[in-house]
């Protein structure tokens, strides 16, 4: 024969491995591929023994990793399919599978030992965020994730490696869950981005944990007599038909800086630009006048804009309180102005009446005086100082002349005078209405600077 296998030559003459290669590859395939076709008969013994190391020698190098020609890196050979694989756990295998929780084999719609006592269900709430508080509507909107605790030994499942198996939501519509539900709850939904935000973990003892990422709108009822220095107790409550209720509540404090700026300094401002008209003189009618309606209108502006944010309560809230104190005392200060312009006609009204009664006497040769029985006011005999005082006139020049003596400082007059003096004070400082600028300067301050010492000792 021209071609026989080297190691059933070998075999014959050495007693070797028949196939002669670690992997069962004939050497006759070997010397087929590496050195063409001999007739190994022929060959010495010598010749035959340097001819099978040099072709296992050529084997051993063919299995190392070679490096690329230029980049420099490994070829990594390909894994030989003798080498022994990781047991694929998935894998759908031939005949009658054996699933890993026999959800088949019991009725779901039951909860855990139905029949016996209660089963201990506990519920763990963690906020992930509190998404918005609404006055107005009353409510909160918070995001959170909802867990559950519980026992279930017709899950459970023999194991020796895994301490957990984690299924998604598509168990969940199969085995039997706790029925919590929110009690006041306007709006909730869950996460299903981008898969549903559920997840589910068995244990070998039948344990399991069901988590999922809840959003919730749910009522709060507040109490807004302190607002905006006030804060607000809300509870979420979570109930189920077979559980007690259980009760979450969240004590919520308002920031007050953000409503110093946008509603009590701005009224505070507008009280006090009302006070700047008691430093106008009374006589500068349109000034006033503007000024006091601007402030009034700006202060409506403010209140509106208070209550557009608000809801509709049946009770005074304390930011009510400032508002409407402020918008009186800006009121008061177009008042104030009004009864200054009042008092100042009246009293240019008796002037001129009392230089029509009096007219004055030009191109008298002598002096003249005025005789004032008593029967005028002191704002009267005032607008007739300009008339000299002197002797009595004699009969014919009083035929002659309209003559009236003013004698107010006389000795018979001074008890009378005092006597009247407490009386007439109040009359006469409504009659001088600059004094009631005066007067208004400060008061006006001073009132304003208690009711805040009051307001914020009370409220804050």
């Amino acid at each position: 024969m021209l071609l026989q296998p080297l190691g059933e030559a070998l075999s014959q003459s050495d007693g070797l491995n028949p196939w002669g290669s670690p992997g069962g590859l004939p050497c006759c395939r070997l010397l087929e591929s590496r050195c063409g076709i001999i007739d190994v008969h022929r060959m010495p013994y010598f010749t035959r023994l340097i001819l099978f190391l040099f072709c296992l020698t050529a084997l051993v190098e063919s299995r190392k990793p070679k490096r690329r020609r230029w980049t420099g890196q490994l070829e990594m050979p390909k894994p030989s399919h003798l080498y022994k694989k990781n047991l694929d756990v998935t894998k759908i295998r031939k005949g009658k599978p054996q699933p890993l929780l026999r959800v088949e084999e019991h009725d779901f719609s039951m909860r855990p030992a139905f029949g016996g006592p209660a089963i201990p269900v506990g519920v763990d709430v963690q906020v992930e965020s509190l998404d918005s508080i609404s006055e107005v509507d009353m409510d909160f909107t918070m995001t959170l994730y909802l867990r559950h605790y519980w026992k279930d030994e017709r899950l459970a499942f023999p194991s020796t490696s895994n301490k957990s198996m984690t299924f998604d939501g598509r168990l969940v519509k199969k085995i039997w869950v706790p029925d919590v539900f929110f009690v006041h709850s306007k709006r909730s939904f869950t996460h299903d981005t981008t898969t549903d935000n559920i997840m589910l973990r068995v244990f070998p003892d039948g344990h399991v944990l069901y988590s999922m990422r809840i959003t919730v709108t749910a009522m709060c009822n507040m109490d807004f007599s302190h607002f905006p220095l006030d804060s607000q107790t809300c509870s979420l409550e979570l109930e189920s038909c077979w559980y007690n209720r259980l009760y979450i509540n969240f004590t919520l404090r308002r920031h007050i800086f953000f409503f110093l700026l946008q509603t009590y300094f701005p009224a505070t401002l507008m009280v006090m630009l009302s006070w700047v008209s008691f430093w106008i003189d009374r006589r500068a009618v349109p000034a006033r006048v503007s000024l006091g309606i601007t402030t009034v209108l700006t202060m409506s502006t403010i209140i509106t804009g208070v209550n557009a944010s608000m809801p509709r309560v049946s009770y005074i809230k304390a930011v009510d309180i400032y508002l409407w104190v402020s918008f009186v005392f800006v009121f008061l200060s177009v008042l104030e102005y009004a009864a200054v312009n009042y008092l100042t006609t009246v009293q240019e009204r008796k002037e001129r009446k009392l230089r029509e009664k009096f007219p004055c006497m030009c191109g008298m040769l002598h002096s003249r005086t005025m005789t004032l029985d008593g029967s005028y006011s002191e704002s009267e005999a005032n607008s007739l100082a300009g008339y000299p005082r002197s002797h009595f006139l004699t009969e014919e020049e009083r035929q002659d002349k309209i003559v009236v003596h003013l004698a107010l400082s006389n000795e018979s007059n001074s008890s009378r005078k005092k006597g009247l003096l407490k009386g007439h004070m109040g009359l006469r400082i409504f009659q001088n209405t600059h004094a009631i600028d005066k007067y208004s300067r400060l008061i006006f301050p001073a009132s304003y600077i208690f009711f805040n010492l009051i307001y914020w000792s009370v409220f804050s």
